[in-house]
């Protein structure tokens, strides 16, 4: 075991990196930007080398584990550890954070500002990613909230503020019952808070009160994640935000509700999760159903794709709920396939905002002439979305398929329907992605306008791009490199917790 805190430097190393940007000129904003690339691209490095050498895939325990008593008074940890299921989580948040940061155009308004929240958000993902303490993962979930707030409110579209006070609103409103939650699992049973992952893991609860524990998780998970029908923020905050800011909520923001119903509410919370999974499986269900039916509705190009990411994460409640081994590995392979190919469309869509200044797609077209590399991309990335095969989106839900068909826990009439009704929400995930695509390249709206004398990808978004479409198309033909990180992790918590 190496003594080592890696994990703490992980989580300290960006924020403080970032304060020091406050004492770089107001002006710097090139030398601001490459130090804030140089610390992303460094601490990625850095996880994979502390990853490579001292991560033991085969062992499904925690590892890296560090355990210091942070407050004497209160009998608060500062307690980390990873497993094969948060490692994957972790890698995603350094490259979408290195990438989001490189994409970034001149930022022109407080660039020293813009750069600093990038960095904290870095701080509080990694934080929470590798929390083992119920109030620590509290604290990195609120410490995301503050640089969203700002990075929408400062840096976003015509309506920044409303979607901006929206977004907290909502998130804001859900943490409040994950504190009530983590309290509650902390001082049940005790006169000292316990808030220890492995110590609450192995705590047993009243049936009625874990329910009500799992319903309070569950609501502020469902928020973030987003579920229907507490996902009404994240059009607007997509539709609104600067695309380095889209690039982090569908990249990496997203995937933290995912983890949490995972990390706690499978984990903690096992017996609630085995009678609420048949539920949140028709929730799932319906959420691929209904924003697979509402994207095609959408005018604003960058709400089209929100409605898009809202229908994937229905695959992703499904393979948590479907209680078996395919499914949840399924899960975890949509986790990390939906936050490169969402970070991907998203930037893309920004890219091209940037040259013809129109957001809605019904004032777009032949796009695909002046611009071809951007097409290029785009049609690339938009086909993986939709899950074509040898991209990493069609293992994930096809194996997320198999989890649902193999699962032991549910009548074979229940999972025919199941299926059949996923089987629809595929059907209906090409008609909104290639009509967007079709009113985006196609025709010759702008081709004919005046000015119309574009220009194309530049080696920097070409650099963006293809960074991401090369895990996405590397996923799809070895999956088993996403497997390999979580498959010995999900069998412990299943074998552990619902196996019994």
């Amino acid at each position: 075991m190496n003594s080592f805190p890696w994990l703490t430097i992980f989580v300290v190393l960006p924020i403080s990196a970032g304060s020091l940007i406050f004492l770089f000129p107001h002006r710097g904003n090139k030398v601001i930007k490459w130090y804030t690339i140089f610390i992303c691209a460094f601490e990625l490095l850095l996880m994979n080398y502390v990853f490579s050498y001292y991560f033991q895939l085969d062992d499904p325990l925690i590892q890296l584990t560090e355990d210091y008593k942070w407050i004497q008074f209160f009998d608060f940890y500062w307690r980390l550890g990873i497993d094969g299921f948060s490692l994957g989580p972790i890698l995603l948040t350094g490259f979408i954070t290195t990438l989001a940061t490189l994409a970034a155009r001149p930022i022109t308004r407080d660039s020293r500002l813009f750069h600093f929240l990038m960095l904290a958000m870095y701080s509080g993902q990694i934080g929470l990613f590798s929390s083992q303490d119920l109030l620590l993962f509290f604290i990195m979930w609120e410490l995301e909230l503050i640089p969203v707030y700002l990075l929408l409110s400062m840096w976003g579209g015509k309506k920044r503020l409303y979607s901006a006070t929206k977004f907290i609103l909502y998130t804001a409103g859900g943490s409040v019952f994950l504190l009530m939650g983590a309290l509650g699992i902390a001082l049940y049973g005790s006169n000292e808070p316990r808030f220890h992952f492995e110590t609450s893991a192995n705590q047993s609860y009243p049936v009625a009160l874990e329910i009500f524990f799992y319903i309070g998780f569950l609501i502020a998970f469902a928020v973030k994640s987003p579920i229907i029908p507490l996902h009404t923020w994240l059009p607007d905050t997509h539709g609104e935000a600067h695309y380095s800011t889209c690039m982090l909520l569908a990249g990496i923001l997203l995937k933290m509700g995912a983890y949490g119903l995972v990390r706690i509410n499978m984990e903690l919370l096992s017996h609630a999760h085995s009678i609420f999974s048949p539920w949140l499986i028709i929730v799932g269900v319906m959420q691929i159903i209904y924003a697979a039916s509402t994207s095609p509705g959408q005018r604003n190009l960058k709400k089209r794709i929100a409605y898009s990411s809202v229908s994937h994460m229905g695959f992703i409640i499904i393979g948590i709920c479907s209680i078996s081994d395919m499914g949840l590995n399924g899960a975890i392979l949509q986790i990390i396939s939906h936050g490169f190919i969402g970070a991907a469309l998203f930037f893309l869509a920004g890219t091209g905002y940037d040259r013809i200044r129109r957001v809605y797609l019904d004032e777009m077209g032949g796009m695909a002439t002046s611009m071809p590399k951007i097409f290029t991309t785009f049609s690339i990335l938009s086909l993986a979305s939709l899950a074509l095969p040898g991209m990493s989106g069609f293992f994930a839900e096809l194996i997320v398929f198999f989890g649902i068909i193999t699962g032991q826990k549910y009548l074979l009439m229940s999972k025919i329907l199941i299926t059949f009704v996923m089987a629809v929400g595929m059907i209906l995930t090409p008609i909104y992605l290639l009509s967007m695509l079709r009113q985006m390249f196609y025709g010759y709206k702008l081709f004919n306008a005046p000015n119309s004398s574009f220009f194309d990808s530049g080696p920097r978004e070409l650099f963006v791009s293809i960074s991401i479409l090369l895990p996405v198309i590397g996923i799809g033909i070895y999956p088993d490199f996403v497997f390999s990180l979580s498959v010995d992790r999900v069998e412990a918590i299943l074998s552990n917790y619902f196996y019994r």
